[in-house]
């Protein structure tokens, strides 16, 4: 029992550190080559002009870079390197048991959290050029849901057919079978899932609401005996805290399409791998209310003649936009994210 709390919190402390530690290069390169969107939000996703999203993203003005991801999946790829050199250099050390990569547990979250994370980079680096495929520079998002899409159907093939997993756990009611329509299901979760990532808006919100998620996925694989997966899960955490150090108001970067694609795709194969993905709306309900709360937009500004629900969506951005400071938003959406985180884990473990 100690040598794996040890196993989860030590590779924990190291990604924290290594994150401090790099991200003063990573800001220097940022800064000097000017990694910032051009010009700010000019059309609202559903179509039509933005004026207040282009407010209260004024990105030209405010020369903040995009790329911070960059420290949570690179503090974690970066762990996995030292550990397993130090395990090299010293077999008979209490490294040799530390590395949490493995084939049943750790492999697919970590290829997706390092795909997503240098996929987004892509998409980062053309919005900040201002060149691509979507207005304003980047990918569109015709082809950033066809990635997402791709790796969904690699991971959904990897959990069928390599590790033989077609079911999935409803609390309180036992394993539901779902044959084939697994591969489907765990695509259109990824999506969802995904789909979350615009809470990347405030600063210091999404460091913060990332973090209480993946912490909660630790307790549950812990009390699943899925140690590597905890260990990946709390090394994810110390990444997000020191990307987190840099992005508290006022921030140095912004966590961006290489942040939130690494996190998100890799958080569902977090939960498929726990058996908790149903109760993922619950310990991510603030990724899925922000979703929630921009497809309603623009259904709404669709179907009732323009007419909207919120001021400006997602929903965070409505609260600024109603006269909350950012910083009251973000404290208010961390303490959310950890009743919600605990109350997904309750039921997780419970159920």
């Amino acid at each position: 029992m100690p040598i794996n709390v040890i196993k989860i919190f030590l590779p924990t402390a190291i990604a924290f550190f290594v994150g401090i530690a790099g991200t003063p290069f990573l800001t220097d390169f940022l800064y000097r080559h000017k990694m910032w969107k051009v010009s700010s939000v000019k059309k609202a996703l559903g179509g039509g002009e933005a004026p207040i999203s282009s407010k209260l993203h004024n990105d030209e003005e405010r020369k903040t870079p995009r790329m911070g991801g960059v420290v949570v999946w690179g503090s974690v790829l970066l762990t996995v390197f030292l550990l397993a050199l130090a395990s090299s250099l010293f077999p008979h050390s209490i490294f040799s048991k530390l590395s949490f990569l493995s084939r049943n547990q750790t492999w697919l979250p970590f290829f997706t959290l390092i795909a997503g994370g240098l996929f987004g980079l892509t998409d980062d680096y053309l919005v900040c050029r201002e060149s691509g495929t979507y207005m304003g520079g980047g990918l569109s998002l015709r082809v950033r849901l066809a990635f997402v899409t791709a790796l969904g159907a690699l991971g959904a093939w990897w959990f069928y057919a390599k590790l033989g997993v077609d079911s999935i756990h409803i609390p309180f009611s036992g394993d539901l079978h779902l044959g084939l329509l697994f591969i489907p299901f765990f695509i259109i979760v990824m999506i969802g899932i995904y789909s979350g990532g615009i809470i990347d808006g405030v600063d210091g919100l999404s460091g913060g609401v990332f973090a209480s998620i993946f912490s909660a996925y630790a307790v549950i694989a812990y009390a699943h005996g899925q140690i590597d997966l905890a260990a990946f899960s709390t090394v994810v955490v110390g990444g997000l805290l020191a990307f987190l150090w840099f992005n508290i108001p006022p921030a140095r970067f912004f966590n961006s399409e290489t942040g939130t694609m690494a996190l998100t795709t890799s958080l569902t194969v977090v939960a498929f791998l726990t058996k908790s993905v149903v109760v993922l709306p619950v310990i991510a309900l603030l990724l899925v209310v922000t979703s929630a709360s921009s497809l309603i937009q623009i259904l709404s500004k669709k179907f009732r003649n323009g007419k909207k629900v919120f001021v400006v969506a997602p929903l965070h951005n409505h609260f600024q936009a109603i006269g909350w400071p950012p910083y009251k938003v973000t404290m208010r959406y961390w303490v959310l994210s950890v009743i919600f985180a605990i109350i997904g884990t309750i039921i997780a473990l419970i159920g």
